[in-house]
């Protein structure tokens, strides 16, 4: 049944979506976006050092972006605003990236794949990667919520309690670098941040508690990766970019309900 690369992708997709959508409850209550950001540009120098070296994609990526957000976390709290950091991290990534996808001897590379993603051309270890990778982020953050939530809602409380909000932190990032290693076949380097922050976002309109924003965030990530699938197969456009499209609908639409019920008093 795997063998039809639709339903490939369509898993894929959702895969991706739900522990992104999870991931990004915590990525918007604490303002990471920018972070995010210079994560996700990180991953294009993976992919030319993966090819480089001859090793996995998503293991290239993985690495750079691990060594990106520790980096962002060394760094914070120098003395340096925190979004110069990202600013310069984040596009430098990027630069550097792309002139060295070009500079791999012997290799005719789509960046388009890599910006934007080719969820089509998932493979079934490409699927036990993402699945086995979210189930791991979903365990984390399961294991860690309580003190997560404590730590990003009142870090002097946190503190009290005997929690370390720093190592939740770090954790954090690390979560954030491993949803960027799996995505980007899916997204891209371009577009993960956006579906770690647009499902997250839309939620917020229909949760009254973090749990059910966390699983609205779920919800929403799955329509806009099967919504994206349709809309790309029958337009014939990106999957990625149309994925992003249907979240940025669904948010719109949480939006009207939040201020609707405000202009009808």
């Amino acid at each position: 049944m795997l063998d039809d690369f639709l339903l490939r992708a369509a898993l894929a997709a959702v895969g991706t979506a739900v522990a992104a959508g999870l991931l990004g409850c915590f990525v918007v209550w604490r303002r990471m976006a920018y972070f995010g950001d210079a994560t996700a540009h990180a991953a294009v120098l993976g992919v030319a050092l993966a090819l480089l070296f001859g090793t996995s994609i998503t293991l290239g990526v993985g690495v750079v972006a691990l060594c990106m957000a520790v980096l962002i976390h060394a760094l914070s709290g120098q003395g340096v605003a925190v979004d110069t950091i990202l600013g310069v991290l984040a596009h430098g990534a990027l630069a550097l990236g792309l002139v060295a996808v070009t500079l791999v001897p012997g290799q005719r590379i789509d960046l388009d794949a890599y910006l934007f993603g080719d969820v089509l051309s998932v493979t079934r270890s490409d699927l036990a990667v993402i699945w086995g990778g979210g189930a791991l982020l979903v365990g984390v953050l399961w294991w860690h919520w309580s003190a997560m939530l404590t730590a990003t809602l009142n870090p002097d409380l946190a503190h009290a309690a005997g929690i370390n909000p720093r190592r939740q932190q770090l954790i954090l990032t690390v979560l954030v670098a491993a949803v960027v290693a799996v995505a980007i076949k899916v997204v891209g380097a371009l577009l993960i941040t956006a579906l770690l922050i647009i499902p997250a976002a839309s939620a917020r309109s229909f949760a009254s508690t973090p749990e059910r924003m966390a699983f609205f965030a779920m919800a929403i990530g799955a329509l806009s990766a099967l919504g994206g699938l349709r809309l790309a197969l029958h337009f014939d456009t990106q999957v990625g970019p149309s994925i992003i499209c249907v979240a940025v609908l669904i948010f719109a639409v949480s939006m009207l309900g939040r201020y609707v019920p405000r202009l009808s008093t």
